[in-house]
């Protein structure tokens, strides 16, 4: 089987299993959608475990740095309509910051953490403390299914491989 074929059963199967679990009554307060952007994410961090941690912390620190810009629109509600362009001004502009730290450098990451967390926000009318939790809860396992399905492709296209090689 070939790397791609291998690939595409595999994530087949894995977004099968994933989206299966996400409605479990244990996980139902979870959010799938946002495993798959972590799940996504890992690939475009350049997978593997840097992929990984990339997708699982950066995107956890957008979301937490969303989640703080959230909690400072009231306190800026002065400024009006004003009020949550700057609060997001601050938390991108802190996700940039951030990038000069080592684990936190990809910020496209951080920037699908901080969209993620503001997207629960707005679309279920989520108190943001509340929202934390679930969302990076959320990521770490679409961070974690990433990993599986790139490992799990690569045995599988490894093996034909080998089998390949055996029989020529």
């Amino acid at each position: 089987m070939s790397k791609f074929t291998a690939l595409v059963v595999t994530i087949g199967v894995l977004a099968l299993v994933c989206t299966w679990l996400f409605g479990l009554p244990l996980l139902a307060r979870l959010f799938v959608w946002q495993a798959f952007v972590a799940w996504g994410c890992h690939f475009q961090s350049g997978g593997k475990v840097v992929g990984c941690r990339s997708s699982a912390v950066c995107m956890s620190f957008g979301a937490v740095v969303g989640m703080a810009a959230a909690l400072l629109i009231a306190p800026l509600a002065p400024l009006g309509s004003l009020a949550a362009p700057v609060a997001v001004g601050l938390g991108a502009a802190l996700i940039v910051i951030a990038s000069k730290v080592p684990w936190l450098e990809t910020v496209p990451a951080g920037f699908y953490g901080f969209a993620v967390i503001f997207a629960v926000i707005g679309l279920a009318k989520a108190d943001p403390v509340a929202a934390i939790l679930p969302t990076v809860i959320s990521i770490l396992i679409g961070a974690a299914f990433g990993y599986v399905s790139e490992w799990i492709a690569g045995a599988l296209a490894r093996k034909d491989a080998v089998a390949a090689a055996a029989a020529a």
